[in-house]
């Protein structure tokens, strides 16, 4: 019998080893396009606004690439263009820095564009050059998003992908001024960032985020161009992102949409009397300050009004630098003197200044109102003070005397000399301020418990406030409701001091009576008709009665020898003194006959 089991057995193996291995899996890579375009971005000069640096930059990141995956583009005399393809993405030799290729060239075309958009101001030439760039990186990010359309990237790097050639789209279309595809682009590229925001982790989300935002400005410009009118509105957005600090060519956008209607701004009117404006900017400003108010009004936030107020005043320092140039072209309104008459320039350089004085003069009450939101008033003990820093009354006065320095500035504007009634407007504004700042200082002696003085402040203060409602108060800065309330606190606030300096005195007198009763060595079984606070009577040792006596002077005992000193015998001495005869000698006769003087002849 023939048993065929192990022959199967060994046809087996034979086959099994004669099969093809399997195939490799597909390697998926996962590129993070903004993540790492922003890191080369702020570490290689965009981060002050060096293109040129980046292109650069780009330029030998693409040497260094394709030198280390040996991939040269021709040899030293030749030049042979190779384009990155799929298979080498794919296969055993698959390399995820092939991909960087065209994503650093399409950042260097991007970057040199920009760079010419800047020389473009004075060269116009240059424009041409800028959208032949701005191609060039579209090409290659259409060849980046072919790359990452395949199955070797995973969703994230495709829809970052998109994202970035719909960018690109959007910002060749708004340079070639095709704003309604330049719209549909840039529209495309932030929703496909939002949604990735969304399906990522927290803390990746605020790059995303921050991309999204940058897509704002141009969205708006966009829609305000293919709108064609309602340029108001459209201002007041731009003027609201300026405040958040959103849009970083603001000056240039506004100035654009703002050309034509400035053309109507030719003359303005100011404390009855009308001047005619020539410089352009000059009246971009005007028109500017136009609507300020009305983006103050919408902005709740007190930074966001300081940040708008001090751009503001920016732009108010070059209209008037613009003025003043004017000026000097003309020698003879080079000098004004008392008496002469103010001309129109002059005129609309005063007016300036009093715009800059009066747009500090809201900031600092800006300030103020920030710093009152952090006060710990120390007449209203229960209030709930804001987060941050304690703001004490003295930093308060501090800034309204800044503001009454303003205030000062103001009635020294050049050519305003002449004005009674706008000089009785600023020193009834200074009486304002001197109101509150005698009321901030009364409240620091309050902390320092000079309640008299306090007291004598509080006087000053209800007097100014009372001048102040009595004049004309200027409702330019609305501070009517504000005095008011000041002088019905002020009135509370005296009595209240007074109260404390009075308590203080009592109090006084009896720390001097506890004060002599403490030193007093008395115990208290000797002073228990008198009601005295002894504090040392709740101590361990406490002085109610001394133990032991107080030592006394007595005579002391006589001694032994004083006693018996009266029953001893003495010897007698009669022997040992001298005798009558001998009673002239002396020393002196004993000296006088030793020295031979006085003897007998």
């Amino acid at each position: 019998m023939v048993e065929e089991t192990p022959v199967a057995e060994n046809v087996e193996k034979t086959e099994v080893e004669q099969a093809p291995p399997p195939p490799e899996p597909t390697k998926i890579f996962t590129v993070e396009i903004l993540h790492m375009v922003k890191d080369a971005q702020q570490q290689h000069g965009l981060r002050h606004g060096d293109y040129q640096r980046y292109r650069g930059y780009c330029t030998r990141r693409i040497r260094r690439l394709r030198k280390t995956l040996k991939y040269p583009q021709g040899d030293k005399r030749h030049f042979k263009r190779k384009d990155v393809t799929l298979a080498h993405l794919t296969g055993k030799r698959a390399d995820e820095r092939f991909i960087h290729i065209p994503l650093i060239s399409a950042e260097r075309a991007w970057s040199y564009a920009m760079q010419l958009k800047q020389e473009a101001n004075t060269e116009p030439r240059k424009r041409f050059h800028l959208i032949n760039k701005l191609r060039r990186a579209c090409f290659y990010a259409l060849q980046l998003q072919e790359l990452c359309n395949s199955e070797a990237f995973d969703a994230r790097t495709k829809l970052e992908c998109e994202a970035y050639v719909a960018w690109m789209h959007g910002t060749l279309h708004f340079e070639l001024q095709l704003w309604g595809s330049a719209l549909e682009h840039l529209k495309r590229a932030q929703v496909v960032y939002e949604n990735l925001a969304k399906a990522l982790p927290e803390d990746e989300q605020e790059l995303y985020r921050a991309k999204v935002n940058e897509f704002t400005p141009n969205l708006r410009y966009c829609a305000y161009n293919i709108g064609g009118g309602g340029g108001t509105n459209k201002i007041d957005d731009l003027l609201e992102l300026r405040a958040q600090g959103l849009l970083e060519n603001l000056d240039l956008l506004v100035s654009q949409t703002k050309m034509e209607s400035s053309e109507g701004l030719q003359t303005i009117e100011w404390r009855s009397r009308k001047v005619t404006v020539r410089p352009e900017k000059v009246r971009l400003f005007l028109l500017s300050i136009q609507e300020v108010d009305k983006s103050l009004e919408k902005t709740t936030k007190v930074d966001s009004k300081i940040e708008l107020i001090e751009r503001i005043l920016m732009d108010c320092k070059d209209a008037i630098q613009a003025v003043k140039e004017e000026i000097k072209q003309d020698p003879k309104l080079r000098s004004l003197t008392t008496g002469q008459t103010v001309t129109g320039v002059q005129y609309l350089l005063a007016y300036l200044s009093y715009i800059r004085h009066s747009r500090t003069l809201q900031r600092n009450l800006c300030l103020v109102e920030q710093a009152k939101s952090n006060f710990d008033d120390p007449n209203q003990k229960s209030q709930v003070v804001g987060e941050g820093k304690r703001v004490r009354p003295q930093d308060l006065a501090r800034l309204y005397e800044i503001i009454l320095q303003n205030v000062s500035e103001m009635l020294q504007i050049q050519g305003m000399e002449d004005d009674a009634a706008y000089k009785d407007e600023m020193e009834n504004l200074a009486l304002t301020f001197k109101a509150f700042r005698c009321y901030y200082i009364a409240l620091t002696l309050i902390d320092m418990k000079k309640w008299k003085e306090a007291v004598a402040l509080y006087e000053r203060s209800s007097k100014y406030a009372n001048e102040s409602l009595s004049g004309k108060v200027s409702d330019e800065f609305k501070l009517t409701d504000e005095l008011k309330k000041l002088v019905s606190t002020i009135d509370g606030c005296k009595f209240s001091a007074h109260a404390y300096s009075v308590l203080e005195n009592d109090t006084s007198e009896d720390s001097v009576s506890t004060s002599k009763s403490q030193k007093s060595t008395k115990p208290l079984y000797e002073r228990l008709s008198q009601y005295k606070e002894d504090q040392s009577l709740h101590t361990k040792t406490p002085n109610v009665f001394k133990m032991t006596p107080e030592m006394e002077a007595i005579p002391c005992k006589p001694l032994f020898f004083d006693l018996a000193i009266g029953h001893i015998e003495l010897p007698s001495l009669d022997d040992k003194l001298q005798s009558p005869g001998n009673k002239g000698a002396s020393i002196s006769g004993f000296v006088k006959g030793f020295l031979g003087w006085g003897g007998k002849k």
